[in-house]
């Protein structure tokens, strides 16, 4: 019975699992999904945003896959790293590993002031709100959320997702599975104005019109935009795009109309951006208390300092090259902000033991094979952004997953003549690990449910290693 370790049980990791299961030439395969959390389903579960519910439902698919008698799950190991398992030595457990550990690091703005307090990268935000337990439930408690304006940096949809919770009242959050300490501090949040800023012109960005939609449909928030901005872009003006260009993708397309629509409907930034979010004008303006402004062609120059802390951000002010880039124009403009959070990619992070391109920032591979030395490494494999880069949307991790599955059933024969444990769980308890197998899992879902219950509320996630490790060892209650 061939064996593999899948590291990483989020969507490429299970997706990867799935694959291998449809093979009907290997039908005894023995898979075993790891993960470094006790709680599976990576993205979907710390990643995905609370009140995006058709998305966090992905979790049940995963679920069915996770659940296939062939399949275990084996949380709370590490692999990598000076607390986890050498790659080496989870290739003694196993006949095959496919790394699956996506892209972790945050890309940085390289600008003057981005380490004052205040400013934080957008996954760390992320992470607080969706209970990562890396993070701390009261990472963003004390002062960030007193803050009456914020800036988002980056016009994709994790700018979209942070900006929309600083937005969305509490209240609507509560039905979700925010946790306790995050949905008290939204609840006692003083943001009242959300810039979403991008260096690029509208069609340059990289949200969904899904998400651009929904920040236009937030009770008691009002978005604006600046039609003088947007005339800036070639492609904002006809939906073909400049002469000779080919046409607009569909999604330019649709998106280019929604902030059309919101151009139309008076939405421009004037100097009212730079009052008091919340005076007597905004209260004359139908009662919005949040406004969300969206900006383009402002290219973050500078964080600004007051007190030690974050005070605002001085963007380059910046317009098309001609040649489908963006050039400086000289100008500059201060937004005023008290909390700055940059969403502008990610990188992949080096695994200690796997060979890894620091440029591209993922493992060198062919077809999903690990290359050392520019040569295939038997029995070793990835999928996923740590194989890719961080492109795609969740699905792009289907076919990922079919290239890499395809090189391993490839390489099958020879695998199959490898050492493998027979009980690799029972190995590593062995070697001092106290792994999480799915009965802990189910476990913590039942301990979630419970909290909600005693707060009023549907699941509510636990936030901590120490309440999900309990949780966990609790297996029989």
């Amino acid at each position: 019975m061939p064996s593999v370790a899948v590291v990483g049980s989020g969507p490429s990791g299970v997706y990867t699992a799935q694959a291998l299961l449809r093979q009907s030439s290997v039908p005894d395969v023995r898979v075993h999904v790891l993960d470094r959390l006790p709680a599976p389903y990576g993205l979907v579960r710390y990643g995905v945003a609370p009140d995006h519910e058709k998305i966090k439902s992905l979790q049940n698919s995963l679920r069915a896959v996770l659940e296939d008698e062939r399949v275990t799950f084996v949380g709370n190991v590490g692999v990598g790293g000076p607390d986890g398992l050498s790659p080496a030595r989870l290739a003694e457990l196993y006949h095959a590993v496919v790394y699956c550990v996506g892209a972790s690091a945050d890309r940085s703005l390289e600008v003057p002031g981005e380490g004052l307090p205040g400013s934080y990268s957008a996954t760390r935000f992320v992470s607080w709100y969706s209970a990562h337990p890396d993070v701390g439930a009261d990472s963003f408690a004390r002062d960030a959320l007193e803050a009456r304006s914020a800036v988002v940096i980056g016009v994709g949809n994790v700018a979209v997702d942070v900006a929309r919770i600083l937005a969305r009242g509490a209240d609507e959050l509560r039905r979700t599975d925010v946790p306790r300490a995050a949905l008290g501090a939204l609840e006692r949040s003083r943001v009242r104005e959300v810039h979403i800023v991008g260096r690029r012109g509208p069609s340059g960005a990289r949200f969904t019109t899904k998400e651009l939609r929904e920040l236009g449909a937030l009770p008691g928030a009002r978005v604006s935009v600046d039609p003088a901005e947007l005339a800036l872009d070639p492609a904002y003006s006809g939906a073909a795009g400049p002469a000779g260009a080919p046409a607009l993708p569909a999604v330019v397309r649709r998106n280019l109309e929604v902030l059309r629509g919101w151009a139309a409907g008076g939405g421009a930034v004037d100097d009212a951006s730079h009052r008091t979010p919340g005076d007597a004008s905004d209260r004359a303006s139908g009662g919005a208390v949040r406004r969300v402004r969206l900006r383009f062609f402002l290219r973050p120059a500078e964080l600004l300092e007051r007190d030690g802390r974050v005070a605002g951000v001085r963007f380059a002010r910046t317009a098309p090259d001609g040649t489908g880039g963006i050039r400086d124009t000289g100008a500059y403009e201060d937004i005023p902000a008290g909390l700055v959070l940059r969403a502008v990619g990610y990188r992949g992070v080096e695994l200690p033991g796997l060979p890894f391109d620091p440029v591209r920032g993922t493992v060198p591979h062919t077809a999903g094979r690990v290359l050392r030395n520019g040569v295939p490494s038997p029995g070793e494999y990835v999928a996923g952004w740590i194989k890719r880069g961080p492109t795609g949307v969740i699905g792009s991790n289907l076919s990922c997953a079919k290239e890499t599955v395809a090189s391993l059933l490839a390489d099958a024969p020879a695998l199959a003549l490898r050492p493998a444990a027979d009980d690799p769980p029972a190995v590593l308890r062995s070697w001092g690990l106290r792994p999480v197998e799915w009965g802990g899992w189910l476990a913590i879902e039942r301990a979630e449910a419970e909290l909600g219950r005693s707060l009023g509320r549907g699941p509510v996630k636990i936030p901590d290693w120490p309440g999900l490790l309990a949780a966990a060892r609790d297996e029989n209650r």
